[in-house]
């Protein structure tokens, strides 16, 4: 038995009659169940309304195991615990009392627990191997519980990646398109090159690289110059050309690399070298010069797909390093990529924007995201394993959120799935 089961009992009154006994014999009535306190300090449920023997009480709530945790915390000397009104327990082992020394009315809840949702509950948390608790039964549970939960957990998500975006526009000074620049540099480097990509946009003031848009070879200098890549000795006229336009910008606007990262090649395919990918950036920012302000605008997907319809310059049609000759093809962003950018980058600064702005767009968001493909990971796999279920980028980022804040940290009870399951 663990606490947060009770309070899973008390929150939705899962139990088998509406009034109750205190362990002294006074009819209790649950008026309201109270706010259930997140935190880790303070009584269990704040403001809550309970009829003792006819009298209306008014306070807080505090749930344990047995009576005696109550003396095991410390609680009968912390004055936060004065305003407790009603001490729920699963087994009464001894009466509690305030800090004044007045007793508290204490309610046993194991006699009034259907046995059904005792077993459920026990069967749920056995501790059998399980990948997620629930992986014999979630494909029992009804779809439209299902994908009611899946939307919630879809706006949990992309509220949990508008903080890191926060984090971002404190550091730019509100610029929104700083940001933006930022996220997008991280995400063109994907898993591997994630952080050090992000250094080097952190290491070229954004001002800087809006004011030479206008000419690509200087933005393609500023970025593989301050990425280190341009620290090569080969006679090749791109790469001159680019190693004087850095000397030249470097030393105009005081640059450093000072907190780079290094640049992996290890184990990337060639189209996913960080060459390639800073190549397509500089053209996308070359060909987009307003690109915040059209991401921001853009109603659907096809929107998107439009803004992204660049391919690296020419000396990359025959290289993916600058080292060495390849075989002649366009280094496009691929419709893949693509959906890779909008799911990580775009959808969640649309999210932020629109809640700093107040203009909500959420159906716009939750439209662009059905329309882009599942994402394939040995999580997804799993779940459509379980229930067919992820039919869409909207379902898979849903699921991520789900697996990895509520299945692995075991907060079923939390669950709209779990507490199906239970109830």
């Amino acid at each position: 038995m663990q606490e947060d089961f009770l309070h899973y009992l008390w929150r939705c009154q899962k139990f088998n009659v509406i009034d109750f006994y205190s362990t002294n014999g006074d009819p209790i009535q649950v008026v309201k169940t109270g706010i259930h306190n997140q935190d880790a300090s303070g009584p269990d449920f704040f403001n809550a309304q309970i009829r003792i023997d006819q009298q209306l009480w008014a306070g807080n709530i505090e749930v344990h195991i047995k009576s005696s945790d109550w003396y095991v915390h410390h609680h009968e000397t912390n004055k936060a615990y004065d305003n407790v009104i009603l001490h729920v327990v699963w087994e009464h082992d001894t009466d509690v009392f305030r800090k004044d020394n007045s007793g508290i009315t204490t309610l046993e809840l194991k006699q009034y627990v259907n046995k059904e949702v005792l077993d459920s509950y026990y069967k749920l948390f056995s501790k059998h191997q399980k990948w997620i608790n629930c992986e014999s039964h979630f494909h029992e549970v009804d779809d439209f519980i299902v994908n009611n939960w899946l939307e919630r957990l879809f706006f949990e998500r992309l509220e949990r990646k508008s903080k890191e975006i926060e984090i971002l526009l404190k550091q730019s000074a509100n610029d929104w398109e700083a940001v933006l620049f930022k996220m997008l540099t991280k995400n063109f480097g994907l898993k591997l090159n994630g952080d050090a990509f992000l250094s080097v946009a952190n290491a070229i003031d954004f001002s800087i690289f809006r004011k030479h848009q206008n000419n690509l070879l200087q933005l393609e200098a500023l970025l593989f110059g301050q990425s280190g890549l341009l620290d090569i000795d080969v006679e090749e006229v791109y790469v001159s050309e680019l190693q004087n336009e850095y000397k030249f910008l470097a030393n105009k606007y005081q640059l450093s690399s000072i907190g780079v990262l290094p640049i992996q090649f290890f184990r990337l395919r060639p189209n996913n070298f960080p060459t390639i990918r800073l190549a397509q950036l500089a053209s996308l920012y070359h060909k987009e010069q307003s690109l915040f302000s059209k991401i921001i605008n853009a109603k659907n997907v096809n929107d998107l797909y439009e803004l992204f319809k660049v391919t690296a310059s020419p000396f990359w049609e025959t290289h993916y390093t600058f080292l060495k000759l390849s075989k002649k093809s366009k280094k496009q962003l691929t419709k893949s990529f693509t959906d890779l950018l909008i799911i990580n980058t775009i959808v969640p600064l649309k999210f932020c924007y629109a809640t700093y702005s107040g203009n909500y767009e959420n159906e716009i968001l939750v439209a662009i995201m059905k329309q882009l493909q599942s994402e394939k990971n040995s999580i997804i796999d799993k779940f459509n394993a379980l229930k067919p279920i992820s039919n869409s980028a909207f379902c898979s980022q849903a699921l991520l959120q789900l697996k990895n804040n509520y299945c692995t940290k075991n907060k079923c009870l939390d669950c709209a799935i779990g507490n199906t399951l239970i109830a």
